[in-house]
């Protein structure tokens, strides 16, 4: 979700804009509500055109929002939300981004504040702006994100953003230079990876990073206060990575930042010419390493997310694109092209070293040896990553160990349980040295304690951005409950808890959607150990109950 503080001074809420329909006639109303009357759900055509037709949109959503959506693919010259009608319009300047957008999100889910939203092209050409009604505001931020220089006339706009001091840069100034902290950082963010993400909205003069009190931070100087506060909006709170690393950002109290060196640590890109700070050799070393290392960086992103896609922005609740990814079925975004992302080899991720290691296998124990199995561990892990393969050790039935898809996933599951209490006592969860789990060799006495799940049709992850990273919540005593079919009543869903030995506090149905529920037991103890019970119990011929943790409460 994007963050909406200061959207009220960057996107004008008060315009009202009137649709101009591909038809002669043209809508004269300056009221939204008439406005919106004159708009009939559309149904999804083919035909393209530069207007975007946005569905499903959450009664909250802002301009800001849905020009956030469309900034990736090209330049905006339009928008209209029609909040009464959950649904939006937006107008691209060229009909190319349109169709680059669409067919986008034609492949994967566009999301606004958590909730799906469905991208097509509209039976309309075009959306006009009435004189006393116009979005300046809103389309003047639009044009200074989508131009790197931040100075270009917005179209319809009725005025010109141009540097103050007359077409040269401005060096520094109140609220131009942010200050970033990156939190959860499981993966390494290099300087050229911030570079690739804040320079979609404006021109990145200078980045200085630095680490104080054990966290990563940096300080991005923008030449203008529209472009810094337009990036503030736009990525605070997201996530870089899936999961991890997330973008806090606020204004710094500098105006303008001192760049001695440009090296890995910081970069001045109106100077060029200054020295790396370590004499010759160390200048060929960063010349050579630092195009590496974002490359690294952003093959572990590719790797993580099934290489469809690199990460950014592709987190938590996040609606927008990787700036800098490659789109689905080979549709390159506008600013980068198609840049191909590979998984980086083991020689390769030794340059860009994390500050947590790169580990798929926990370590976990203090387990209930009387109660734990391969499958009940698979599952509760299941959570917060897809389980490849579980061994419960042989020798020390307490103790086990699982395998993860993914690094990032692993530091998911460990964040979440270490110290959660698994049928009666605590577990811990740390990572491990191995590799991978191995499968015990033949005639090895095992018992049925060694499982491969790698093959799993459970896997709740295994879809590159899928949405259920959305999802994620820490262990609570409130259970989500999916896929529940039509014939299936409150009733038989509580009974089919009490006879596996749970109490039900609460039940609740969805009320726009009765396939998911919320069921609320005693404790976080009862609920880990009713996850692990219910989750793909079969509720009719075709329906396996999914059950996670839920964040809300009954």
């Amino acid at each position: 979700m994007l963050v909406e503080r200061g959207s009220d001074e960057l996107l004008s809420q008060s315009g009202v804009t009137v649709m101009a329909p591909a038809a002669p006639h043209h809508v004269d109303n300056n009221n939204q509500d008439s406005a919106a009357k004159k708009v009939k759900l559309e149904q999804n055509v083919g035909k393209p055109s530069r207007v975007i037709h946005i569905r499903n949109i959450p009664n909250e959503t802002t301009e800001a929002e849905i020009i956030q959506l469309g900034l990736p693919f090209g330049r905006v010259t339009n928008v209209l939300v029609l909040k009464g009608k959950n649904q939006a319009f937006l107008e691209m300047a060229e009909e190319i981004s349109a169709v680059a957008m669409v067919a986008y999100f034609g492949g994967c889910v566009a999301q606004l504040r958590g909730r799906a939203v469905y991208v097509q092209f509209s039976n309309h050409k075009e959306l006009k702006t009435d004189q006393t009604h116009s979005n300046a505001a809103a389309l003047q931020a639009a044009q200074v994100i989508s131009n790197s220089a931040g100075a270009a006339l917005v179209a319809g706009a009725g005025a010109a953003l141009q540097p103050a001091n007359g077409g040269t840069e401005i060096q520094g100034g109140p609220n131009t230079v942010l200050r970033v902290i990156i939190e959860h950082m499981l993966y390494p963010i290099v300087l050229d990876v911030l570079y690739s993400i804040f320079q979609r909205y404006g021109k990145v003069l200078k980045i200085v990073t630095f680490t104080k009190n054990n966290s990563f931070q940096a300080l991005i100087q923008y030449p203008d206060t529209v472009s810094a506060q337009t990036a503030k909006t736009a990525l605070d709170g997201q996530n870089i990575y899936n999961g991890c690393c997330t973008l806090r950002i606020d204004y710094s109290k500098m105006t303008c930042l001192n760049v001695k060196y440009n090296n890995d640590k910081s970069r001045d890109y109106t100077n060029p010419t200054l020295p790396s700070g370590d004499g010759d050799a160390h200048q060929l070393l960063t010349s050579e390493l630092m195009p590496l290392r974002a490359r690294v960086a952003l093959a572990l992103a590719s790797r993580m997310s099934g290489g469809v896609l690199a990460p950014p922005f592709l987190g938590l609740g996040s609606g927008l694109a990787s700036p800098y990814g490659v789109g689905v079925g080979g549709v390159g975004l506008p600013a980068f092209g198609a840049l191909t992302l590979t998984p980086a080899s083991p020689a390769l991720r030794a340059l860009a070293a994390p500050p947590l290691p790169l580990a798929t296998v926990l370590l976990v124990s203090n387990l209930n040896e009387e109660m734990v199995t391969p499958d009940a561990l698979f599952t509760l892990f299941g959570v917060y990553g897809d389980v490849q393969r579980v061994k419960i050790l042989y020798n020390k039935k307490d103790s086990a160990l699982i395998q993860m898809a993914e690094p990032h996933q692993a530091h998911l599951a460990l964040t979440h349980m270490d110290k959660l209490r698994v049928f009666g006592k605590a577990m811990r969860v740390m990572l491990s040295k191995h590799q991978t789990v191995q499968l015990p060799k033949e005639g090895q006495p095992d018992a049925g304690l060694t499982r491969d799940y790698s093959q799993s049709p459970l896997h709740r992850f295994k879809k590159p951005g899928s949405k259920n990273y959305q999802n994620i919540y820490p262990p609570s005593a409130t259970l989500h409950l999916s896929n529940i079919p039509a014939t299936v009543s409150e009733e038989d869903i509580k009974e089919a808890f009490t006879k596996r030995g749970f109490t039900i506090k609460a039940f609740k149905f969805f009320p726009k959607d009765r396939k998911m529920a919320l069921v609320q037991l005693p404790s976080i103890d009862d609920a880990v150990a009713a996850l692990i019970k219910m989750h793909n119990y079969q509720l009719s011929e075709s329906n396996h109950l999914r059950v996670s943790f839920s964040k809300s409460s009954i």
